[in-house]
């Protein structure tokens, strides 16, 4: 039997993140020795990567960071491939420490926060495939977004009350208004705007929903002469639903978010929605 204590095994799992049986495993394959055990381990657990990059990572979790005078924030989605992994304490560890790095270097892109180096030696794509060993399912890294400006806001929804939050909003407003920023940002998880507005709608996005509306209008035999009248109501119902500027409020359903916002003297620069999975 392999000569090895209590505390070598205990040693392992904070190395490595593996199991206590795995680790006593490790610890007899290498004849107690520690170092021996966490590449052993480590070998395993990047076998077991490969072995996972077919399956489908649909949970997961999306981190927030606000600068503590809002003029700069950060969402960050980390996705795994069931609820338990999700909900660990392991996993929304890396997920923090994934989005914190994130904020404090201003990646231009994802291909640039997946090379960029997160610990000595380690990039994010290292971090997130050692968290994918340890953790014994596929970790994926494949979205974040970045605001700064006079001011930025967030607001995150638990879809469920033991998951860590599922939908993460970031927007970004010309001036200071907290209790606006979270109103709209509740608003835009709750009600998924496409768009900003009517001119942020491709063209042939619009051009589609033209000829759907007016071939929907002849197809119910609708007078010709009424067409064009009945194809442009239908066209701008469709910008009511999928711009942010032209759905109703959530907290006021009379006046639309445009309205909102005017009356506050806001203009509302961006915003940007992640749901995990979607």
């Amino acid at each position: 039997m392999a000569n090895y204590t209590a505390a070598d095994v205990k040693k392992l799992r904070e190395l490595t993140g593996a199991g206590m049986m795995d680790c006593k495993k490790a610890l007899d394959e290498a004849d107690g020795n520690v170092d021996k055990a966490v590449e052993a381990l480590r070998i395993k657990g990047q076998k077991g990567v490969a072995k996972r990059e077919g399956r489908s990572a649909e949970n997961g979790a999306v981190v927030s960071i606000i600068a503590d005078d809002n003029t700069s924030g950060v969402l960050v989605e980390l996705k795994c491939e069931t609820d338990f992994v999700a909900k660990s304490e392991k996993f929304q560890v890396v997920a923090n420490q994934i989005a914190e790095h994130a904020a404090a270097t201003s990646p231009a892109d994802i291909q640039a926060l997946l090379a960029s180096e997160i610990e000595s030696g380690k990039t994010v794509q290292a971090y997130v495939d050692e968290a994918n060993a340890n953790l014994g399912e596929k970790i994926v890294l494949d979205r974040f977004a970045q605001f700064s400006g006079a001011y930025v806001g967030s607001y995150m929804h638990r879809t469920m009350p033991d998951l860590p939050p599922q939908i993460g909003v970031l927007v970004e407003l010309d001036k200071a208004d907290a209790d606006l920023a979270k109103g709209i940002a509740q608003h835009i998880a709750a009600f998924a705007p496409k768009y900003l507005s009517r001119e942020d709608v491709p063209a042939d996005v619009v051009e589609s929903e033209r000829r759907v509306a007016e071939e929907t209008t002849r197809a119910e035999g609708k007078p010709e002469a009424a067409l064009p009248k009945i194809v442009e109501g239908r066209v701008n119902g469709f910008f009511k639903e999928a711009t942010l500027l032209g759905q109703p409020y959530a907290l006021d359903q009379k006046k639309s978010v445009q309205k909102i916002l005017d009356e506050a003297g806001v203009t509302l620069k961006r915003f940007v929605r992640i749901k995990v999975g979607i």
